[in-house]
């Protein structure tokens, strides 16, 4: 019976014309004071991955006072909040929570101050330089507007605040934590993304494979050590490793088809201690990205493969081959926006702001793990992530429109147009949830 009601639910969206009504964008308007005090607060307070303690009470406390029903604590910092109203889909709505160890340069006067510690137990200046500040300001938005229009809507609404985005863990350890079977099950899930690409209050989407796979890669190149004078006397591993940081290119560069899109990117180099020292090794820190299951693997074994290689013609002995290892803890599988879904949403939203302020993007190379959602039952549950631009006007216009003149995501300068991007989003979300529970359900008669 799932497949047909997602079937239903995308048949009654065509008929729900005109779109909503210019009440949604009044009532957003008069909750814009109310939202960005709470906006600024989120701001000042950045939280690191897993410990969005004090965030997670922010959203659990105001998703209360709408009438859902909270539980915290689902993957360790999670909220999960339902609304039941009715027969109808299953609609989730997420935001994420985390900040990044990131020192702020905004100058804004609500400026992070904040501190934390790595897992490695190191002090660190914490930011939201990923705008995570304003999903979660937009999901709380989201929610009292959803509570506010019952009236509008059939369903089961259930809203998460997820931890642990940046790091890629926090959506497996929701869905690990019972989040399909301890809550309704979806049949939709939807979340959006600020943009530094976007000027203030324009949608950005795609359908398809959206945001990339992402595997971190750790290689270990063994040598022998010795004297920086008498080279001839050891193996080394730096010119060992700079050979493999060359030939890693021509894995995109000469194994990739054109047509396909793979990064694979040396982040990291580190080898020896000293001018005169040959060390016995180097370490190189790599991240890959692609979109296609086929091309992420024939990248990963390609590593390997040339890791190996530099390292048997450079003449190192079989017990001392460099070690290629593949983090599975922030492993990132591609961000897939379903079909029928992301047509309906996007004429949605085509209706609610004008074909001006909605425009189609090309997949991007960054990672995003609310693809976990709809790979965790990919027969079940179709799923939809958009982007909020948060170009304030007068840096777009400044720039040209031209974005690597532009602070991006992870950036310690990021300070999108706040205001505008909540306002835009909340409104973005509310259409899309609204979309997708007609009040129609309420006049089928084939419902169980």
């Amino acid at each position: 019976m799932r497949g047909g009601w997602i079937a239903a639910a995308l048949a009654a969206s065509v008929a729900a014309v005109p779109a909503l009504a210019d009440p949604l964008d009044d009532a957003v308007r008069r909750d814009l004071p109310s939202l960005m005090t709470i906006y600024r607060d989120l701001h000042t307070h950045p939280e690191l991955s897993f410990q969005e303690v004090r965030s997670a009470g922010v959203l659990a406390a105001e998703a209360r006072k709408a009438g859902f029903e909270v539980t915290e604590k689902i993957g360790r910092t999670g909220v999960v909040a339902v609304l039941r109203n009715g027969p109808g889909p299953v609609v989730l709505l997420r935001a994420d929570m985390d900040a990044l160890p990131v020192a702020e340069a905004t100058g804004l006067p609500f400026a992070s101050q904040a501190r934390g510690k790595l897992p490695n137990g190191d002090e660190t200046p914490v930011m939201h330089a990923c705008g995570h500040d304003t999903h979660m300001t937009t999901w709380i938005a989201t929610a009292r507007r959803m509570a506010a229009m019952k009236d509008r809507w059939s369903g089961t609404l259930v809203m998460i605040a997820q931890p642990a985005e940046e790091i890629g863990a926090g959506a497996r350890a929701m869905l690990a934590d019972g989040l399909y079977t301890r809550f309704p099950k979806p049949d939709v899930a939807i979340a959006f993304h600020d943009s530094p690409s976007l000027p203030a209050g324009t949608i950005g989407y795609g359908e398809g494979y959206t945001m990339a796979s992402v595997d971190s890669v750790d290689i270990v190149v063994k040598g022998k050590g010795g004297h920086g004078a008498y080279p001839h006397l050891a193996k080394d591993p730096i010119v060992i490793a700079a050979r493999i940081v060359g030939a890693l290119q021509t894995l995109v560069s000469r194994e990739t088809d054109p047509q396909d899109s793979a990064v694979v990117t040396v982040g990291s180099f580190h080898g020896g201690t000293k001018h005169n020292i040959i060390p016995d090794d180097a370490r190189l820190q790599l991240t890959v990205r692609s979109f296609t299951p086929e091309v992420r693997q024939r990248l990963l074994d390609g590593i390997a493969r040339v890791a190996r290689g530099e390292a048997i013609a450079a003449g190192i002995p079989d017990d001392r081959l460099p070690t290629v290892t593949i983090s599975q803890d922030d492993r990132i599988n591609a961000e897939f926006n379903t079909q029928p879904l992301s047509d309906t949403i996007a004429a949605a939203f085509t209706e609610r702001f004008g074909a001006d302020r909605v425009t189609r993007i090309r997949p991007q190379m960054g990672g995003e793990d609310f693809s976990e959602y709809w790979l965790a039952d990919q027969k079940g549950v179709q799923s939809f992530l958009f982007w909020v631009g948060g170009v304030p006007a007068d840096k777009w216009q400044a720039a040209g429109g031209d974005v690597t003149k532009l602070p991006s995501l992870h950036s310690p300068l990021w300070a999108p147009d706040a205001e505008r991007v909540i306002e835009t989003a909340t409104v973005a979300m509310t259409t899309a949830a609204l979309r997708m529970m007609p009040r129609s359900w309420l006049r089928r008669k084939d419902l169980p």
